[in-house]
């Protein structure tokens, strides 16, 4: 399938540092490092808090494994979160925060880790998230968690989110601040771990995949880096001219890491996003 995205204008020849910084988030927002380390220690005091039904093996690999935040109620909907970090870097336990707002309102929460590249290559990694979710529909009412599915990620995550939608499991997606075309990504200096393949890029770009018709929320921070933006606009304009449902949702004054806070807030615009994506799904 020929993708509908559009390279940036230029790109072709945009010199190799240009290409590099349209995708560097941590570079491209000032007190990124100052974000990650608050993030990393609320995360840690809340997996602390919650301690019941964490590491929980899916596959063989020491970052196949869930954590799990069961609510009150067997059959709640559950919450899948998806970590980001350019399929490289970051650690399921850091994002432990990211569970609180939806248990707040009565949601579970899922939040489930995959091998990094370069070990694992994207190929690899897409077939854990599947993996993932085939052991959390076979034991996760074992872990007090049996009710519908949303599958959520962030950056990389995005992008797996946008992935898992396709599984039968899944009843709907919020995919934040994504990649859905990796064409750009494999000539950038991100590729240098990840040695995307022409079979990987057509295979794993989700808007070169047949259009799912489950509600997908597609959200990215209204200050993120232009190149994120655009990833998401695109998407969604493919996906609606498939009059596939879900909405597009720029959040106000976000950059790439205060966007997490819109879901992981229980007023969060995305934790919202997220509910109607459920009732969408019905």
């Amino acid at each position: 399938m020929t993708s509908p995205y559009t390279l940036a204008e230029g790109w072709a020849g945009w010199p190799q540092a240009a290409r590099d910084a349209a995708y560097d988030n941590l570079n491209g927002v000032a007190d990124s490092a100052a974000q990650v380390a608050n993030r990393n220690a609320l995360s840690d005091a809340f997996r602390a808090a919650h301690a019941g039904h964490l590491d929980l093996p899916f596959g063989s690999g020491a970052r196949e494994a869930w954590d799990l935040y069961p609510a009150a109620r067997a059959d709640a909907p559950c919450l899948v979160f998806i970590h980001g970090g350019y399929w490289q870097r970051n650690r399921r336990e850091d994002f432990a925060i990211m569970a609180e707002g939806a248990l707040a309102a009565g949601w579970s929460v899922g939040i489930c880790g995959y091998t990094l590249a370069p070990e694992a290559s994207m190929t690899r990694i897409v077939s854990e998230i599947h993996a993932a979710l085939d052991w959390l529909g076979a034991h996760g009412a074992a872990h007090g968690v049996a009710g519908k599915v949303v599958a959520s990620g962030w950056s990389a995550g995005g992008h797996l989110a946008a992935l898992a939608a396709e599984h039968r499991l899944v009843v709907g997606a919020l995919a934040m601040s994504g990649i859905y075309e990796l064409a750009p990504i494999a000539e950038t200096n991100l590729n240098d771990k990840l040695h995307l393949t022409p079979e990987e890029i057509i295979a794993h770009s989700p808007i070169r995949r047949p259009v799912v018709q489950k509600p997908i929320a597609i959200a990215y921070g209204a200050r993120e880096l232009p190149e994120l933006r655009r990833q998401s606009r695109v998407f969604h304009r493919h996906r609606a001219e498939a009059q596939a449902p879900g909405a597009l949702i720029p959040v106000p004054e976000a950059d790439h890491f205060r966007v997490l806070e819109a879901l992981w807030r229980r007023d969060g615009v995305l934790l919202r996003a997220a509910a109607e994506v459920l009732a969408a799904a019905g």
